[in-house]
Order: structure tokens, then sequence, then C-alpha cells
């Protein structure tokens, strides 16, 4: 029997049409992906003579992660698995909404806070593919109120998401400390750095299934521009991938684990000592999947550069100071290709 398909908010059926296949030399070639190694998976309880300052076994850890992968799995993170379920289903429930329902958020209007809308890709000779994915995206907040910005329907979506936000809020506190301790400093650093009033959003990719997951692309390789995600995925479903060492990996979701990855302030405030790498989603031909990314980013006042106390003779800065809103602005600019903004900043030797 075949599947209905789904049906993008601007009411788009997703088929496999020329509007969603790649071109040969774009296409995911899964064959060649890595199926056994992947990203480490560090437990949050690994405290082992952890006094709070300098490096213990958890923070060896982490920076060890942070400067080979770029990417890892946190275990026993203090966030309820009760809770990351209930976030996961009314987030799937939106995604089930009548496309008029969803076509409310439509925009292409940058700067709304509150939107859905699809990734593409320009291709010369082609033009735009659009990729096999749906992404709600909106603000959160872990202490002051969000949700008279969140949708009314489902019906629990403001509560729940509300009850995660504090959840994870403390959680990036608790990461930002140890990734500042994995560099040497102070372990309020680089939430300094990053600023007072961060920008916080939220990004929820529902990927229905496809089927041939061959021709098409979830979302495309890319890096993240903020500093810091964590990612909840759906269990049973594999997605996304990473590149390390010029070849893709895959990450499998691990039960009641999170995907931490460092984003591009973080590898020019750690004067590339840490890594922002790129990574993709690929579609899965027997099921859909859903995944739930929290993002802190600074502001666009805020100015980003090598923190001093990592650079001397031998480690020389490698980037340029600039603000934030700088960095947005050659974003911007490289709309449709493959982005490479943070080397638009780097200082040549």
């Amino acid at each position: 029997m075949e599947m209905t398909p789904y049906q993008l908010a601007n009411k788009t059926p997703l088929t496999l049409s020329p509007n969603f296949i790649l071109p040969e030399d774009k296409r995911p070639n899964l064959s060649d992906v890595l199926p056994s190694d992947s990203i480490p998976i560090i437990d949050l309880n690994d405290h082992d003579i952890d006094d709070g300052q300098g490096p213990s076994p958890l923070v060896t850890k982490i920076s060890q992660a942070c400067e080979e992968y770029g990417f890892f799995q946190i275990i026993n993170h203090g966030v309820p698995k009760e809770l990351c379920q209930k976030v996961l289903a009314v987030v799937t429930e939106f995604f089930q909404l009548p496309p008029e329902e969803r076509a409310q958020y439509l925009t292409k209007d940058h700067s709304k806070q509150v939107k859905v809308f699809n990734y593409y890709q320009k291709y010369d000779g082609i033009g735009k593919v659009t990729m096999w994915s749906e992404t709600f995206s909106h603000p959160w907040h872990p202490t002051e109120d969000f949700t008279h910005l969140l949708p009314t329907n489902p019906p629990q979506y403001r509560e729940v998401f509300a009850e995660y936000a504090r959840a994870i809020g403390v959680l990036f506190d608790r990461l930002l400390s140890l990734i500042s301790r994995g560099l040497g400093l102070d372990k309020d650093c680089l939430k300094r750095r990053i600023g007072e009033k961060p920008g916080l959003n939220t990004q929820a990719n529902y990927y229905p299934a496809c089927p041939d997951p061959e021709l098409t692309m979830g979302m495309p390789d890319h890096n993240d521009l903020g500093s810091i995600a964590v990612l909840l995925q759906v269990e049973g479903v594999t997605g996304l991938q990473v590149i390390k060492d010029g070849k893709w990996l895959t990450v499998d979701p691990v039960p009641d684990a999170f995907v931490i990855n460092l984003a591009d302030q973080t590898q020019v405030l750690s004067n590339g000592k840490f890594k922002s790498v790129g990574h993709r989603a690929i579609t899965n031909k027997l099921l859909p999947r859903l995944s739930l990314g929290m993002f802190y980013t600074p502001n666009n006042d805020t100015i980003i550069g090598p923190i001093e106390d990592l650079i001397d003779e031998e480690n020389p800065p490698k980037y340029r100071k600039y603000s934030f809103k700088e960095y947005m602005e050659e974003f911007y600019k490289q709309e449709g290709k493959r982005r490479r903004v943070k080397e638009a900043f780097e200082l040549q030797r």
C-alpha cells in the first residue's frame, strides 16, 4: 500500500519530483557512510573527584570530544525522561496538524521569531532543490515567559515547552561551565563571553519517510552558527550524520541521551582548539524522524573573537574580532549555498 505523501505547510506534497531530487554529485552516497564509528558518549555522572575547578576525568572527556569531534552525546544529564517524551510528543502533534494550520507560521522574513520554513540549496543548472523536511522555529527561555509566542494548538504545547526550557537552561549552564574548564579557563568564562542576553531559539525538524533516501536530503551539510546546541532525537530512527576526517559518521540515537554540538562561535572563542563541524540529516525509507534542537547564541551586539587567555606566541589569533550582527550578515549573504561563514573571519597567515 502506498503512503499518502506528507503535505508541507505550503500545501506542496512531498513526492520524488524534481523539486526534491538532488543532483547526482550532491546525493548522500549512503553506502560510503561508516556504520561502526560514532561520536563519544559521555556520562555526566562521571564526577570522579570533580571539585568544580581544573580538569577532572569528566572535563577531560568533554575537552577531547570537543577537540576531536565537535560533537558528543550525554547521558545522566538530569533532564527527566518523561519530560523529553512529552516534548517530542507535542512537537510531533504540531507537524501532524493540517497544512493550513501550520501555514499561519510561514514567512520569508528572517527577523520573524516564530516560523515554519523549508531548507533548500541552489545548484548550477538546476536551481533550487528543497530538502525533504519541514522546520518549526521559535524562541525559548529558561526563566522569562515566552509561551505567549507559541502555538495554542496542540493544547499542551505551551505548558510542556516552558517546563522543558527550564530544564534545558540548567543543562546549558552546566555544559558551558564544563566546556570552559576544558579550555583551561574559569568555569564562567564562556558564558560571560557569549554575553548576558544570549539569543535562545529552538528548531524542530520533521523528516517524513522518503521512498528513496539516496535521492534526497533531510538537511544539507552545514555548520551551526551560534555557540552550542542541545539536540533531542526520537529513538529508533537514524538520520543525523557528522563529518570526521572527510568521512560521514552516523549518530545513532542513544536512549535517554542528548546530542551536544559546538557551533562556530565556540570554535572562534577557543581560537580553533574546539571544533564546529559539518553535519547533515538523511531521510529514512520507512519511518518519519523528529529532532529538536535548542540553541544558545550570542546576541547581535556581542563582540566575538579568540579569548585572550588562549593566545600566545605559539598560538596567535586565528580569527579577527567581529560583532555577531556582522557574522549574521555574512551568513545571509551566502544563502542557498554550502555556507562557509567563519572562514570569512579568519586572519591571513
